[in-house]
């Protein structure tokens, strides 16, 4: 059986995108961890946030990895995930992690006019700033493989993944 193959990186770098378009690439199922969360809280994020707070969400995040224990396929993950400690071991041990890099500039410019980012009310280039320098240790922790997605399409990322696979 094939291990997971997790997605991390900054809100932005295109993991979801990626996951669904890798998934279809090499016949594998989907699961975006987010969506689960939605699903589960039958809420948007942004509302979870509002409601009950990061601590609560990061809670979901973690019950939510734990509920995908050995379960193959592509999992894309929040920017987030990697912030509790217990979340970066048990993706680095439980799968392939992929961490999707994107410059805070890209990200930005990728991210610029969304409004459902519930950490970035305000001055969206400075907390982006400010976030990416706290996770990007923690991504590079994590992640087997560093796949840099600036200035490429997606087709250019798959095909690097998939030569890492394999």
């Amino acid at each position: 059986m094939m291990k997971p193959i997790y997605l991390i990186g900054f809100m932005g770098a295109g993991k979801t995108t990626t996951g669904k378009e890798l998934a279809s690439c090499i016949n594998q199922e989907v699961i975006d961890t987010d969506e689960e969360i939605v699903k589960r809280e039958k809420k948007t994020i942004n509302d979870i946030f509002e409601e009950h707070g990061e601590g609560y969400f990061r809670d979901l995040e973690t019950l939510i990895l734990n509920d995908l224990d050995n379960r193959a396929g592509i999992i894309t993950t929040g920017g987030g995930i990697v912030t509790r400690p217990e979340n970066r071991k048990k993706l680095k041990e439980n799968g392939i992690v992929f961490f999707l890099y994107a410059s805070p500039e890209e990200i930005f410019k990728r991210i610029e006019k969304d409004q459902s980012r519930p950490l970035l009310k305000g001055d969206k280039k400075r907390l982006i700033q400010e976030l990416y320098e706290k996770r990007l240790p923690l991504y590079r922790e994590t992640a087997h493989v560093v796949i840099d997605t600036t200035n490429k399409d997606k087709a250019e990322i798959i095909q690097e993944i998939v030569e890492c696979l394999g």
